[in-house]
């Protein structure tokens, strides 16, 4: 996603507690360039207000009445324009947050995180990068892995198919994607720009038939690209 430079990050808060969103909107209030433009308390009201709205990042808590941050996942990404969807979590939530990344979300942070790794994360999230907080994030990627959140989503011909669809180069920024690497990382380390990252990104997403950048980190680990 790149986003006029003119403009604020807009965000979209979920959450059915008042004192988090209220918490987390003084963080992002007083960080430049970003801007909370809507907050809900359940996932079907977020739903309505990000349509209304046109958040660039929606942080979404898993656990909400009406709708859950789950079961919203799917209708926040069918908007248009599609937001990065960030589900908020407690460190019990592993397997909640394994099935939102299958879902597409872009990634999770945990309620207790600081300032600046909110904040950062919202940056991260508004520029099409992952975002993964360290405290949970070797769990959830064995839990995915290892098929304990559910059935693996391939067989290892699909993955060869897969593969095979992706240039030289392609596949170098596949195996980046595993190692959970930012653009600009990935940038540095094949010597290449910001932009040309994103195009292979996305043309990797297209030709593996993934739905996020986590979901292609995993692929890049059950290929064998990544360790």
């Amino acid at each position: 996603m790149t986003l006029p430079a003119d403009r604020p990050i807009r965000v979209l808060l979920a959450d059915d507690e008042v004192l988090v969103r209220h918490g987390v909107r003084l963080i992002l209030r007083h960080a430049p360039g970003i801007e909370v433009v809507a907050e809900a308390a359940d996932g079907e009201e977020a739903v309505r207000l990000a349509a209304e709205t046109h958040p660039d990042v929606a942080l979404v808590d898993v656990r909400m009445p009406v709708l859950d941050g789950l079961a919203a996942i799917g209708r926040l990404l069918a908007l248009k324009p599609r937001p990065q969807v960030v589900m908020l979590t407690t460190f019990g939530d592993e397997r909640n947050v394994t099935r939102a990344l299958r879902s597409g979300a872009t990634g999770f942070l945990l309620k207790d995180e600081g300032p600046q790794e909110l904040v950062s994360a919202v940056r991260s999230a508004a520029a099409g990068d992952a975002v993964l907080s360290p405290g949970v994030t070797r769990t959830v990627i064995e839990r995915m892995l290892d098929g304990s959140a559910g059935p693996r989503p391939a067989a290892p011909t699909v993955f060869e198919e897969r593969l095979a669809a992706l240039t030289e180069r392609e596949r170098d920024v596949l195996a980046l994607l595993g190692e959970g690497l930012a653009n600009a990382e990935i940038g540095r380390h094949l010597g290449i720009g910001v932009g040309t990252v994103k195009t292979h990104v996305s043309a990797v997403l297209v030709k593996t038939g993934t739905e996020s950048r986590l979901q292609a980190a995993v692929l890049a680990h059950r290929s064998g690209l990544s360790s």
